[in-house]
């Protein structure tokens, strides 16, 4: 049986690939494919980041985190390294949910808190280079024998087929005219400096990040709701420096090599459910915010169950 999934960012091609995996023919459909999807300028550090409800984002989380070191370790997709990284914030807290389910979490001694700070913990999780990573998973994904047809796709009625699988992110917004997918800006440099291992504040009113991959660190970042301007502001940039500055003082400006900017899906919730229209099943995955890579795989294992369930209703 034919699937039809919407979308070709880290969301459209990982749930197409699990999709064939598990016996069905899958076409995608899209309008931008990498390097042009928002998944292009991910700063791809594993982190379940704006997604709710966090009982399902922290499995989906999980089971992604799971794949990402297994693809690392056991198929060589060497644009996947484990860092280390260090988050700080002003009091303490309880550990979140996922702390149990990744094997490096301790909360960091008190002399290792970065200066206006009184708390943290350090994890070690995979760092995704995006642009090589989602190059790797088109060319997995058409290996398996999957299609990627070229064009937008304005409404549901524009597609064929009994399955279809809306892996729209921002576009949901129109595909689905749900208004409640609002865009979350982000603003990130890239520099060639290794700050040795991430330094994070993941607060959204002062988010900050450096995250070091092999070719560039990635700093970070802006979470501005609402904002759907797609051109990079100096003021941003001052601002992003500004802060990461304050815990990384040894950043050198001059080895900066670019800016990009990227909108995040933001939904209250995260939209993965079948609905029936006429007789098409229809399959929502979007709205995941700030984690798309994080919840990847867990999104598209669950895509897979919802349609196989379908087929026996």
């Amino acid at each position: 049986m034919e699937v039809s999934v919407i979308g070709a960012g880290v969301s459209g091609l990982s749930t197409g690939i699990r999709l064939i995996e598990a016996g069905f023919d899958v076409n995608i459909l899209t309008d931008k494919t990498s390097p042009d999807t928002v998944s292009d300028t991910a700063a791809a550090w594993w982190y379940p980041f704006l997604a709710e409800p966090v009982e399902k984002t922290n499995r989906w989380s999980a089971e992604t985190f799971d794949e990402l070191v297994r693809l690392m370790q056991d198929e060589g997709v060497d644009c996947i390294t484990m860092r280390l990284g260090r988050e700080y914030l002003e009091q303490e807290c309880e550990s979140p949910g996922w702390s149990e389910d990744i094997p490096h979490f301790r909360i960091l001694d008190r002399s290792e808190v970065a200066d206006g700070y009184s708390y943290g913990w350090e994890i070690e999780a995979p760092v995704i280079e995006m642009p090589l990573y989602m190059a790797w998973l088109k060319s997995r994904f058409e290996e398996l024998g999957g299609t990627i047809e070229i064009r937008k796709v304005g409404s549901i009625g524009e597609v064929d087929g009994d399955i279809v699988v809306n892996c729209t992110g921002i576009g949901a917004r129109e595909f689905c005219d749900d208004d409640t997918v609002v865009p979350v800006r982000g603003q990130v440099i890239y520099i060639e400096q290794d700050p040795g291992f991430g330094r994070f504040d993941q607060q959204p009113e002062t988010l900050t990040y450096t995250i070091p991959r092999r070719d560039v660190t990635v700093l970070g970042g802006t979470a501005q709701k609402g904002d759907w301007e797609m051109e990079a502001r100096e003021e941003d940039t001052e601002y992003i420096l500004g802060k990461c500055e304050e815990l990384w003082p040894e950043l050198d400006r001059t080895k900066i090599v670019g800016v990009a900017v990227g909108l995040r899906p933001s939904r209250y919730e995260v939209r993965l459910q079948a609905e029936r229209v006429g007789d098409m099943t229809i399959v929502h995955n979007y709205g995941h915010g700030g984690a798309g890579v994080t919840l990847s795989w867990g999104c598209a294992e669950e895509v897979v169950r919802l349609v196989n369930l379908s087929m026996r209703t």
